[in-house]
């Protein structure tokens, strides 16, 4: 079963995205370097808890 996700801006601490994911497959956290429009630049972005 897929769980909902979301990502958190590293230097402005915002919620930006939102994903789902199966995490029997994939337990690790996600980390992707994504557009934050709060800092208008490409930052990186990790899985937070929900």
């Amino acid at each position: 079963m897929r769980e909902p996700i979301q990502f958190q801006c590293t230097e402005c601490q915002r919620l930006n995205y939102n994903a789902t994911k199966d995490k029997k497959k994939h337990p690790d956290r996600l980390e992707f370097k994504k557009y934050c429009r709060f800092c208008r630049k490409h930052v990186i972005h990790k899985e937070v808890k929900k």
